[in-house]
Formats: C-alpha cells, sequence, structure tokens
C-alpha cells in the first residue's frame, strides 16, 4: 500500500512538475511572440519616418504612371483640409511596410521556427522566397506594364467639354488596390501548388478546365488593361 501510495505521489509530483514546464514554455512563448511584434513595430516606425522625410520623392513614383498620361500642366487635387496630410501618411505607411517587410518576414520567421519540424522547415524557406518573389513580379507587373496602359485609356476621354480633376485621396486607394490584386493575382501559381498537395485538385483536372480559365484569364487581362483600340 505503501508504495502504491508513495508511486501515486511522485506520479503527481511529476505530473505538476510537466505542467509547470508547459507554463514556463508558455511563458516564454509569448515572451518571443512580444519581443516580434515590438522589434517589427519599432522597425516599421523608424521606416516610416524615414519614408515620410522623403514622401515627396515617393509620392513622385506612385503618381508617375498617371502622370505620363496627363496632359502637361495637370495635377492632382485635394478636397479636404486635412487630406493631404492624411494621404501622405499612408503613403509614408505603406512605403514602410514594403522596405521593412524582409525584417518582419524575419521576425516571423524566428517565432514560428522554433515549433517546425525539420522537414516542414524544409518547406517554409522555399514557399517564402518564391511567394516573395512572385508578389513583387506582380507589383512590377502592374506598376509598368498594366497601370500606364490603363491610365491612358481612361484619360482619352478628355476633351473640350471633360476636363478630369482627380483626387490625390482617390488615386492613392485605386493604385494599391490595383497593385495588391496583380500581387495577388501572381501568388496563384504557389495556391494550385497546395491545392494540388492536399489532393484536391489533380492534372488531369486542371488540363479540362484550362479553356475556361484562359478565357477568364483574358476577359480580366481586358477589364485591367484595357486599351483605346
Amino acid at each position: 500500500m505503501e508504495n502504491n501510495e508513495d508511486k501515486r505521489d511522485n506520479g503527481n509530483n511529476e505530473n505538476s512538475g510537466e505542467s509547470e514546464d508547459r507554463k514556463m514554455s508558455l511563458t516564454e512563448h509569448l515572451i518571443e511572440l512580444r519581443k516580434s511584434l515590438t522589434n517589427s513595430l519599432i522597425a516599421v516606425g523608424i521606416g516610416f519616418g524615414v519614408c515620410y522625410y522623403y514622401k515627396d520623392f515617393i509620392f513622385s513614383i506612385v503618381t508617375r504612371p498617371l502622370t505620363q498620361a496627363l496632359p502637361k500642366n495637370s495635377y492632382l487635387i485635394y478636397t479636404g483640409l486635412t487630406e493631404a496630410f492624411f494621404t501622405y501618411m499612408k503613403v509614408a505607411f505603406f512605403a514602410s511596410l514594403i522596405i521593412t517587410s524582409p525584417f518582419i518576414l524575419y521576425q516571423i520567421w524566428k517565432f514560428i521556427a522554433p515549433g517546425l519540424l525539420p522537414r516542414e522547415k524544409k518547406y517554409v524557406v522555399p514557399f517564402v522566397i518564391s511567394s516573395s518573389v512572385l508578389f513583387i513580379s506582380g507589383v512590377l507587373f502592374g506598376y509598368f506594364v498594366a497601370l500606364p496602359p490603363a491610365f491612358e485609356f481612361f484619360v482619352s476621354f478628355n476633351n473640350q467639354y471633360l476636363q478630369a480633376m482627380l483626387s490625390f485621396k482617390d488615386y492613392l486607394s485605386l493604385f494599391v488596390t490595383f497593385l495588391l490584386g496583380f500581387g495577388i493575382s501572381f501568388e496563384l501559381p504557389i495556391f494550385i501548388f497546395f491545392l494540388t498537395k492536399l489532393g484536391i485538385v489533380n492534372a488531369a483536372m486542371l488540363s479540362k478546365q484550362r479553356r475556361y480559365a484562359i478565357l477568364i484569364i483574358f476577359i480580366v487581362a481586358a477589364i485591367l488593361t484595357p486599351s483605346p483600340d
């Protein structure tokens, strides 16, 4: 009887020790999360300050696709007293996110890496690199290839009866939405890869639906990149 009680006591002690270890590991996990979030916020804050200092230069890059399509001596307007200030803040914030994104991704990786198995880590790095490259490629494609002809088409409606008075705030919203759309659409290969790995789609299904996909792509491309012809 005494031996059984001793074993029970030892078991309880071991369980309590294990629970303490779990609490400690959870606490350490939360501390690491706080560190990662703090470091990311500090990086974004520093990047925001730098980007706001160079806001006019960044503004010229953001508006270049539109200004090249507009007639000479055209300009953007703002209709609210604080609109220009807060729009510049948005420009600086978005630019800061782009500049500091590698550091933010590193902080995310630093936080999740200890909980991953070796075989899982093997897939994470190629996934992060490939998805980042595809997203940036989509944004660059939208900026250099898709936006200029689209803006030229819309500006072509200017005539002696109609003159565009474009809001800086509205343009920035359209600009960000447009480029995000292209960036996300370029992630489609990664998305299909994971659907294939999960068994949701297969090569035969993709081949069978290819004609519909091509038709949809042409329709979307015609809408996003119209031409006056």
